[in-house]
């Protein structure tokens, strides 16, 4: 369950040394059971911090250093599939579902666009992604996913709603976060 978090320009300038990339970290099931927390690596340092972190520049000014984008996690299992469910029933989040496949086009251009549109409900919400190719054909008709990409929201171990990407990514992203947004007013 480790991610990847791109940081924003703002921040990385403030100082050289900081990779555009946060590296995952391997850290333990404890740390994710805390959903308002944000983990950021430097070089030679580990923070660790509540809420959205900001930074302060050399002018004094306050610099947003939020994730640009969150790399989708993985699923590659039914077992894993329902271990993420259960994590998120257990907190009380919904989790955002993206089944796409390594060969589907729509798949790989939507895929940067749902990453920075992760980064904007990033800690409230999981977004992962499943390779339909990669995974039993079970869990693929469970979900019931018969087109790529397939944009699902899941909640109480149950799929609340779903988008269907066949046209223009902006379109699809839209329509993506407003059934988010759909979810959190219910």
């Amino acid at each position: 369950m480790s991610e990847i978090v791109n940081l924003s320009p703002s921040l990385r300038s403030l100082n050289p040394k900081i990779s555009p990339l946060v590296p995952p970290r391997q850290l333990s099931s404890s740390f994710y059971q805390q959903p308002r927390l944000k983990f950021l690596s430097f070089p030679g340092k580990s923070i660790l911090a509540t809420g959205r972190v900001r930074a302060i520049d050399a002018r004094r000014q306050e610099v947003d250093d939020s994730p640009v984008s969150v790399e989708l996690g993985p699923i590659s299992s039914e077992s894993h599939f329902d271990e993420v469910m259960e994590e998120a029933q257990r907190v009380g989040e919904s989790v955002v579902i993206v089944w796409m496949a390594a060969w589907c086009r729509k798949c790989i251009y939507l895929r940067p666009k749902l990453e920075k549109l992760a980064a904007e409900f990033y800690p409230r919400l999981r977004f992962y992604h499943v390779d339909v190719n990669a995974v039993p054909y079970k869990l693929v008709s469970r979900a019931g996913v018969t087109k790529m990409p397939t944009i699902q929201l899941w909640r109480d171990n149950q799929k609340q709603a779903e988008v269907i990407g066949g046209h223009k990514a902006h379109f699809v992203v839209n329509e993506v976060r407003e059934m988010i947004e759909n979810d959190s007013i219910t």
